[in-house]
């Protein structure tokens, strides 16, 4: 899902949570629920790949590089 799908759908979901709120409609509340699974799954998912970017681009503080393994020899 792209920036504005995202967007889109959370404007869709406070239109029937408001919805519902003012009249108790059963039909918006179940729309509420389907949209907040939509948008719940669509944050978990963005939220891993951003952890794992992160996870990428994590300095090694033993060597100032970025995950790279060390090619200097071990001192003994």
């Amino acid at each position: 899902m792209n920036s504005k799908e995202f967007f889109d759908r959370v404007a869709r979901l406070r239109k029937f949570q408001k919805e519902y709120f003012a009249t108790r409609s059963k039909e918006s509340l179940l729309r509420s629920i389907a949209l907040e699974k939509e948008i719940d799954a669509e944050i978990e998912r963005v939220q891993a790949i951003l952890a794992q970017q992160q996870k990428v681009q994590q300095p090694n503080l033993f060597n100032n590089e970025y995950n790279q393994p060390s090619t200097r020899p071990h001192p003994r």
